[in-house]
């Protein structure tokens, strides 16, 4: 159906207002169909770019400072350490999981905007303070670094909920973190390039400052979004009923959650620290050597996700999750047993490393986000994704913190490299079993999960004219124009 604007404009009609008799105040009670219409259309759209340009920042901020360590040994001899590297890559992820947690539960309780927009400003500061750092001494510049990478991780924490929400963009999610992986390398290499190859303090400086483009960037646009129709519809800002939620979604929480856990304990350190593997057993180690093979190897990634995503539609979530945690665990082991001769022709071994992080992706990499987001209902989506998540991002900031230490408790440096891909394909053999008895297979439609939670609590005596949030209210604080 069509309705003429007022601008002469002919606009299709919103799936949405089919449903204004059933949700009159979500669906634009006493706006216009055209208004209605132009108001969803425009913040759906913004919302499935911005998103993918948000997480896409997330992964070149995460990632860059896998490619600035063998820079910071050359520059700061006295105040970089293991431990120092360590926290550096910890310090953001522990960040995001005070975020993940926090505007879970904002954006659920507030809106998907005002919890976006505020995570927005954490991630703008701390990248800010990052590219800023300096100390007395070379430790004290490191220790204002860690604490700023632990505000930008608390920002960007908030964009996984909050992106997650959305089935179409969590399809896209992976792809755009895993594609700013590969562009924080390409960007290493370019700003190096500009200074000849040199190690200067201009070189990290300016890597972490490229980070505020794009969340600075897209702010506006976030400003002018309204939240989702299925959220206008469904949202539950009071009474919260968590005691029933835990009842009925306790499995599928405890799936998620521990999928995820296992997919970040591996795939984490195993990206960041790709040029430190690669430096370790490149028989040149020059620096640009090794962040041109680290970022060679976390290409990889991208096949993955293309791949996972065609695999999903065909044989579902949980079943392409399982089958990519299983083949990780194979190439793993593979590469474990084998490292010794495989390392003696070094191009074979950065292709098999590359297939490694790619079988990550075609599974986990890209059902972890939609498994958690078709699991729960809308009302408390954010919350379940936040926990998920963060339970995620947990699993990361143990892996990345041990993984050194594993590597380091071997006199040979190729028996730490064994170890340590035996130890992640076992952890991946255990996410395959975790992802296979304890996520559920779910409909693709959202609103049938709303539906079914909504009848779940009041058959239990939970009174839903609570719910439901209005879509003229939200659309006077932005920009759109509601009258007509």
């Amino acid at each position: 159906m069509e309705v003429t604007d007022k601008l002469g404009d002919k606009v299709k009609i919103d799936s949405a207002l089919d449903q204004k008799d059933s949700y009159p105040e979500a669906t634009g009670l006493n706006l216009s169909d055209a208004v209605v219409t132009r108001i969803t259309k425009v913040s759906s759209t913004l919302s499935v770019l911005v998103a993918g340009i948000a997480l896409f920042s997330d992964g070149y901020n995460a990632q860059i400072i896998g490619y600035m360590e063998p820079l910071f040994s050359d520059l700061y001899p006295n105040g970089i350490s293991k431990i120092i590297k360590t926290r550096l890559s910890n310090s953001y992820l522990i960040g995001e999981i005070f975020g993940m947690l926090f505007f879970g539960v904002t954006i659920d309780r507030f809106g998907r905007r005002t919890g976006i927009v505020f995570a927005t400003i954490f991630l703008i500061l701390g990248i800010v303070l990052a590219t800023a750092s300096h100390g007395e001494s070379q430790l004290g510049l490191f220790w204002m670094m860690i604490v700023a990478r632990g505000i930008a991780g608390f920002g960007a924490g908030g964009e996984y909920p909050v992106c997650g929400t959305s089935i179409l963009v969590a399809m896209s999610t992976d792809f755009a973190i895993d594609l700013g992986f590969v562009v924080a390398g390409v960007v290493a290499l370019i700003v190096l390039a500009c200074y000849h190859n040199r190690s200067t303090e201009g070189v990290w400086r300016i890597c972490f400052g490229l980070g505020i483009v794009l969340p600075l960037s897209v702010f506006f646009f976030r400003i002018r979004m309204v939240n989702s129709t299925q959220y206008r519809k469904h949202a539950i800002k009071n009474n919260v009923p968590y005691i029933h939620a835990l009842r009925l979604y306790w499995k599928p929480m405890l799936g998620t959650a521990l999928a995820w856990f296992s997919y970040d304990f591996v795939t984490y350190p195993f990206g960041i620290f790709s040029s430190t593997i690669i430096g370790q057993l490149n028989p040149n180690n020059t620096l640009i050597q090794n962040i041109g093979y680290g970022t060679v190897v976390n290409c990889f990634y991208l096949p993955g996700c293309i791949v996972g995503g065609l695999l999903m539609d065909r044989f579902g979530r949980k079943q392409t999750m399982t089958l990519g945690f299983f083949l990780w665990a194979l190439v793993g082991f593979i590469l474990g047993g084998a490292i010794g001769p495989i390392q003696t022709v070094f191009p074979l071994f950065v292709v098999m490393y590359g297939i490694f992080n790619s079988l990550g992706e075609m599974g986990p990499g890209v059902a972890t986000f939609l498994c958690a987001a078709e699991s729960f209902p809308t009302p408390l989506r954010g919350h379940y994704m936040g926990f998920a998540a963060a339970v995620g991002k947990a699993g990361a900031a143990i892996g990345t913190q041990v993984f050194t230490p594993i590597q380091d408790s071997f006199s040979d440096e190729i028996k730490g490299q064994q170890a340590v891909f035996l130890i992640g394909s076992g952890f991946a053999v255990v996410g395959g079993l975790i992802a296979w008895f304890l996520i559920p297979d779910k409909e693709k439609d959202l609103e049938s999960e709303d539906v079914r939670f909504k009848a779940y609590l009041e058959e239990h005596g939970f009174d839903t004219s609570c719910y439901g949030e209005s879509l003229a209210e939200q659309a006077k604080s932005t920009a759109f124009k509601v009258e007509g």
